[in-house]
């Protein structure tokens, strides 16, 4: 996290971006820097809040659900916008709830993703999963 460099210094940004990291407390708050810079740089802002949004609760579900919290983010440009991947070493796969109640204190992460990603899902590995999430550039309807 300490070696980032300005894009000034560096030139252009390749389209992709991986990190492996422990992820604590409060990682997400520098993640979401390094990832706001990527999109600026990649002339993505307007995805901006939903790509924040959405590594914020997948970072969380690593912090809640993986014991050693080590995950690897991978951040991907593609013509029609940005895939984000987080990979961790636990066989726990994220479920979507629907059911909570409205007072529940957490639960909500995938339903969050779900509403501003346009698409989502889950990989399973031999030595654990890949949860992915896509957003378009363009203000494109999401897909069903």
């Amino acid at each position: 996290m300490n070696g980032y460099i300005p894009p000034i210094v560096l030139g252009a940004r390749p389209a992709q971006h991986r990190m492996c990291f422990t992820v604590g407390e409060h990682s997400a708050h520098h993640i979401r820097r390094i990832v706001r810079s990527y999109l600026d740089e990649w002339e993505m802002p307007d995805l901006t809040d939903a790509v924040q949004l959405g590594v914020t609760e997948l970072l969380a579900n690593v912090v809640r659900h993986v014991p050693d919290r080590r995950c690897t983010l991978l951040l991907l440009r593609s013509p029609a916008g940005v895939r984000v991947e987080v990979t961790d070493g636990s066989d726990q796969l994220p479920v979507l709830r629907t059911d909570m109640s409205p007072y529940a204190d957490g639960g909500r992460g995938l339903v969050l993703v779900d509403a501003v990603a346009d698409k989502w899902g889950v990989g399973r590995w031999r030595d654990g999963k890949t949860v992915w999430f896509e957003c378009r550039c363009g203000g494109e309807e999401r897909s069903a």
